[in-house]
């Protein structure tokens, strides 16, 4: 067996950006929603799809080549994981984060050399634009795709927290910076004797309001508007922030753990949850390329290890807190008052 180097992995990874982009153009261009209808002959796909001739052909067969289509006497069709996944009118979809790197992140990565050097974001606010927040907030059509985006990315990971936290033990929750209200909806839905909160800024209102009546539990769901910097947290037995605390430098980080502790009462629960990198920072790849990317996208945010939120959540008085893996790169840290 030759065991000798080879550069395959590198240069894999160094030109992994023309796989990506291929998906990213794919889903931009509605290939797999295309598709959802059934197998189509390549003359179809491509005229229905606008594709140039030059194009078409490379560009489908790369997707087969990829994986992320078969190709037969019938013409070209989903793969089982394109057609859940990627049809955007399936409550599957999970393509809404991927809209989202493409339209936004893919950009600002390509100058991630001088946010390393510098330390600075690379979005809007390079140019002396608004901040994240402030820009995606304005707009009602992007923030409907940053809030889609949310779930998208959270979907999978709000299923565990719904199934496998002890909510035997309580009655009531709150989500903080709800979004769409995914993680609210699938608690909810598989905890028939909970009531819970959304508590996000009041133009996320009627998006919250809608998914929940959409997934049929708006009956136990109210929604509250409201900054988590300027107003209290709802008072709950069980507070959760999903992909919250990556966002801010460390003092805020600290400031949001100490205002859940003080909305909870004697027993109750905050759950953190997020791509957690591994304590000893080796293992979970997504997660410090989420860190890398709070870093383009923010002045002060980072992600950080389970023993590095246990620590903090026990600086402000948690007395139990554990770490638990939910599914891919997310765990949860939970800390008991």
């Amino acid at each position: 067996m030759n065991n000798s180097p080879t550069p395959e992995r590198i240069l894999q990874t160094g030109l992994g950006f023309w796989a990506s982009k291929a998906l990213l153009s794919a889903i931009e261009i509605g290939v797999f929603s295309e598709l959802a209808r059934g197998p189509e002959p390549f003359a179809a796909l491509s005229g229905r799809l606008g594709l140039h001739p030059r194009a078409a052909h490379d560009f489908l067969d790369t997707l087969v080549a990829l994986g992320f289509l078969t190709r037969s006497d019938d013409g070209y069709a989903n793969t089982p994981e394109t057609d859940l996944f990627l049809d955007r009118a399936k409550p599957s979809y999970v393509g809404g984060i991927l809209e989202m790197a493409n339209h936004r992140l893919y950009p600002s990565w390509s100058h991630l050399t001088e946010a390393l050097r510098t330390g600075l974001p690379q979005n809007e606010l390079k140019g002396g634009g608004e901040g994240l927040f402030e820009t995606i907030y304005a707009d009602p059509a992007r923030l409907q795709e940053f809030l889609a985006s949310m779930t998208g990315i959270s979907h999978a990971a709000n299923q565990a927290i719904a199934q496998s936290f002890p909510w035997t033990d309580y009655s009531t929750f709150a989500d903080v910076g709800t979004a769409q209200g995914d993680l609210a909806a699938q608690i909810a839905r598989f905890n028939p004797h909970l009531t819970g909160v959304g508590f996000d800024l009041p133009e996320v209102a009627p998006i919250f309001e809608a998914y929940v009546a959409a997934v049929g539990v708006a009956d136990r769901l109210t929604f509250t508007p409201g900054n988590f910097f300027d107003h209290d947290l709802p008072r709950a037995d069980v507070i959760l922030m999903g992909h919250i605390l990556h966002d801010w430098d460390l003092p805020t980080k600290r400031f949001l753990i100490q205002k859940a502790y003080d909305a909870l009462p004697s027993g109750g629960a905050l759950v953190i949850y997020e791509a957690i990198i591994d304590d000893d920072r080796s293992k979970n790849a997504f997660g410090l390329l989420m860190s890398l990317n709070m870093l383009i996208e923010t002045p002060g945010g980072f992600d950080y290890t389970g023993r590095d939120c246990q620590g903090w959540m026990q600086e402000v008085g948690f007395t139990s807190t554990r770490v638990e893996h939910l599914v891919g790169p997310d765990s949860m840290v939970v800390g008991i008052k």
